[in-house]
C-alpha cells in the first residue's frame, strides 16, 4: 500500500508541475500580441516583428546550442522539424493568414490544433483517447469561437483559410515534436537544446522570408503607444524576445514532456483567452458578454481534458476496465 501511494503521489506532482508549466507558457505566449501590436502600429511590418522575436530569442539561447551541439549529429531531423514547423511555420502562416482573413477567425482555426493533436494520437499513434478529453477539446474550441466572435467575420477567402489551417498543422508539429524522445530515458534529447537549435533554424528561414534589411530600424530607438501611454520600443521588444518567446517555448516543451501532447494542446487554448484579457486591460479592447462566457467555457474544457487524460509516462490506456485496474494495483503492491 505505501508503494502504491508513493507512486501515485509522484505522478500527481509531476502532472501538477506540468500543468503549471503549461499555464505559464500560455500566459507568456498570450502576452506577445499585446507587446507586438504597438510596434506594428509604430511602423514595423508584422513579419519583421516575428523575425526580431525569433532571431533575438535564438541569440539568447545560443550558449545552450553550443553546449548541446551533439544534437546536430544525433537528432538532425528533430531539430529541422522543430525549427521549420514549431517556430517558423506557425509564425509565418499565422501572419500570412491574418493579412487575408479576420484575426479572430485565423486565431480560432489555428487553435483547432488540440483537436488535430487528438486525431494524431488516436489515428496515427493508435493510442486510446478518453471521451472526456475529447469533450474537453470540443468545449475549448466552442469557447474559443465565442472569445474571438467568429460570427463577426465570416467573409474570408479560401487562401486565408488554408493558411490558418497550415498554422494549426504547424502547431500540431510543435506539440508532437516536443514529445519526441521523452520516453528514451538518458538518451532523450535535451529540451533546451531542441529549443535553441529550433530557434536558430527558424531564424534562418524567417530571414529569407522577412528580408529584415528592408526594415525601418529607427522604430526600435523610439517609443510606441500602448492605449495612449508611451512605451519604449526596446522594452516591448525585450518582453517579446525574453518572455513571449524564450520563457514561452521553454515552459511549453517542458510541459509537454510532463503531460502529453493532447493535454498540453488543450491547455494552450488558454493563450487566446489570456491574449484577449490582456488586450482588454492594456490596449483598451473591451470584452463582450459572449467573449467572457466563451473564456469560461475554455477554462472548463481545459480542466476536463487535463484531469481526464493519463499522466505523461503512463502506459495505462484511458478506457480500462475495473478488473484490470485491480490487477494492476495488486501487482504494484
Amino acid at each position: 500500500m505505501p508503494v502504491r501511494t508513493s507512486g501515485s503521489g509522484e505522478v500527481g506532482r509531476g502532472k501538477g508541475v506540468g500543468l503549471g508549466l503549461a499555464l505559464v507558457s500560455a500566459v507568456a505566449f498570450g502576452g506577445s500580441g499585446v507587446a507586438a501590436k504597438p510596434l506594428i502600429e509604430a511602423g514595423l511590418d508584422p513579419l519583421h516583428v516575428v523575425w526580431l522575436r525569433v532571431t533575438g530569442a535564438a541569440l539568447v539561447m545560443l550558449p545552450l546550442a553550443v553546449r548541446h551541439r551533439a544534437l546536430v549529429r544525433r537528432r538532425p531531423a528533430l531539430i529541422a522539424g522543430f525549427g521549420l514547423l514549431a517556430v517558423a511555420g506557425v509564425q509565418a502562416c499565422y501572419f500570412a493568414a491574418i493579412s487575408r482573413i479576420p484575426v479572430g477567425v485565423a486565431l480560432l482555426v489555428e487553435y483547432l490544433a488540440p483537436a488535430l493533436v487528438l486525431g494524431w494520437v488516436r489515428f496515427v499513434q493508435r493510442r486510446p483517447v478518453s471521451r472526456a478529453a475529447a469533450l474537453g477539446v470540443v468545449l475549448a474550441v466552442g469557447g474559443l469561437a465565442c472569445v474571438v466572435e467568429i460570427w463577426s467575420g465570416l467573409g474570408f477567402d479560401a487562401v486565408g483559410l488554408l493558411l490558418a489551417v497550415a498554422a494549426a498543422c504547424c502547431q500540431v508539429g510543435y506539440f508532437v515534436l516536443s514529445d519526441q524522445g521523452s520516453d528514451a530515458g538518458d538518451e532523450a534529447p535535451d529540451p533546451l537544446g531542441v529549443i535553441a537549435y529550433g530557434l536558430l533554424v527558424g531564424a534562418l528561414v524567417l530571414t529569407v522570408v522577412a528580408r529584415p534589411w528592408r526594415m525601418d530600424w529607427s522604430v526600435l530607438t523610439g517609443t510606441a503607444h500602448m492605449n495612449g501611454t508611451p512605451v519604449a520600443a526596446g522594452l516591448l521588444l525585450g518582453w517579446i524576445v525574453l518572455v513571449a518567446t524564450v520563457v514561452a517555448y521553454v515552459t511549453g516543451i517542458l510541459a509537454v514532456r510532463r503531460l502529453s501532447p493532447q493535454v498540453a494542446g488543450v491547455v494552450a487554448c488558454l493563450e487566446a483567452v489570456i491574449a484577449t484579457v490582456l488586450a482588454w486591460v492594456l490596449l483598451g479592447e473591451h470584452l463582450s458578454a459572449p467573449q467572457i462566457a466563451g473564456g469560461a467555457v475554455v477554462l472548463v474544457g481545459a480542466f476536463i481534458a487535463q484531469s481526464s487524460a493519463p499522466a505523461k509516462g503512463s502506459a495505462k490506456p484511458v478506457a480500462r476496465g475495473p478488473e484490470k485496474d485491480v490487477a494492476a494495483r495488486r501487482t504494484a503492491a
